[in-house]
């Protein structure tokens, strides 16, 4: 597998509570294995999460920082302590709707059809997620932005 972290960093010389004027992109890739741990090459399992909030519309779950970290922790260590891998997120108002799973966007094959949950301002909407919609249209796979129900 490849691991890739697209990264935004502010370059100037402030410290200080302002949106940044100056910044620097770049992306690290890294070849992994197992990315969870255990051996060898599997699929993970993953807690479906139906009482603690990842992100909330409104906040900032749409983007990258470690406060996202920091608030999917306590779900996290639960999941791992009951077997699991991840957390598999779902909305923050009903626990109805599959957002994201811990650290990486969802995508669900349903038949013939590959869905994503739609961009609704907690899902972070990066390039790797977009990259992935766009090698699936190039190679034919009919890719839908809806959202995913847990039932």
């Amino acid at each position: 597998a490849l691991y890739i972290r697209p990264t935004l960093i502010a370059t100037e010389g402030f410290l200080g509570v302002r949106p940044a004027e100056r910044y620097a992109a770049f992306v690290i890739l890294s070849p992994v294995g197992a990315y969870y741990g255990g051996e060898g090459l599997r699929a993970i399992r993953l807690w479906l999460e139906e009482s603690r909030v990842r992100a909330a519309k409104g906040g900032i779950g749409w983007v990258k920082a470690a406060a996202n970290y920091a608030a999917s922790l306590p779900a996290a260590l639960e999941a791992k302590k009951q077997g699991y891998d991840q957390v598999l997120w779902t909305d923050a108002a009903q626990h109805q709707e599959i957002e994201e799973a811990g650290t990486m966007n969802v995508f669900v094959r349903i038949g013939d059809e590959v869905v994503t949950p739609p961009l609704d301002g907690t899902i972070l909407p990066g390039m790797t997620r977009q990259s992935v919609i766009q090698l699936l249209k190039d190679w034919g796979v009919s890719i839908t932005e809806r959202p995913i129900h847990v039932d």
